[in-house]
């Protein structure tokens, strides 16, 4: 299991779900550890919250906050496998998870239905 250092004032996903985002933050606390879900084909061609279309196959995600068209870089804290992905939709709806990944981005992660993830904002 690959270890993370939280950044300071971060204890958990709890603490990680109140952080206000902004556009442009990199700062430690543009980093959240959570529980990841994926979603595809009964969303796939529909529009998302950013006005694209939603393609399974791309490198694309849901988050609640972060600023549609923020890059992110997700690590499965399980196998350690990275993807990088374009925050273009909201969500994840279900209680307890931090973001919501496309068909394309789970399976780079290697993961099943859910899996507990690191979520870092990345430089423009």
């Amino acid at each position: 299991m690959i270890a993370l250092a939280l950044p300071i004032g971060f204890s958990s996903s709890a603490d990680a779900s109140s952080k206000k985002w902004t556009k442009g933050d990199k700062s430690a606390e543009s980093h959240q550890v959570g529980k990841a879900s994926w979603y595809g084909p009964g969303f796939h061609g529909k529009k998302t919250a950013s006005g694209h279309i939603f393609n399974q196959n791309a490198l694309t995600a849901a988050h609640p906050r972060l600023p549609l068209g923020t890059r992110a870089q997700v690590t499965n804290l399980k196998n350690g496998k990275q993807v990088e992905v374009t925050i273009n939709d909201r969500g994840p709806h279900r209680g307890g998870r931090i973001i919501d990944l496309s068909r394309a981005a789970a399976k780079k992660l290697a993961m099943g239905g859910t899996a507990r993830v690191s979520v870092m904002a990345l430089a423009d």
